[in-house]
């Protein structure tokens, strides 16, 4: 499975440092990747909308 980003490919590095990840499974990413040009960050998803519920704080109830 290629790279998404570079910080994908960063956090890879990272945990092939500490031993969490073979060199195997680093190189077979690395290599399934090849020379593509990678965004920094993939955006994430658009999530869809909350509707947010009115609160009552206490101050408000006290005024009342």
């Amino acid at each position: 499975m290629p790279f998404k980003s570079k910080a994908q490919r960063r956090k890879f590095a990272q945990l092939l440092v500490e031993g969490k990840i073979t060199d195997d499974q680093y190189e077979e990413w690395n290599r399934s990747t090849g020379k593509k040009v990678l965004p920094e960050r993939l955006q994430p998803k658009a999530s869809a909308k909350k509707t947010r519920s009115p609160k009552t704080t206490a101050k408000k109830r006290a005024n009342k």
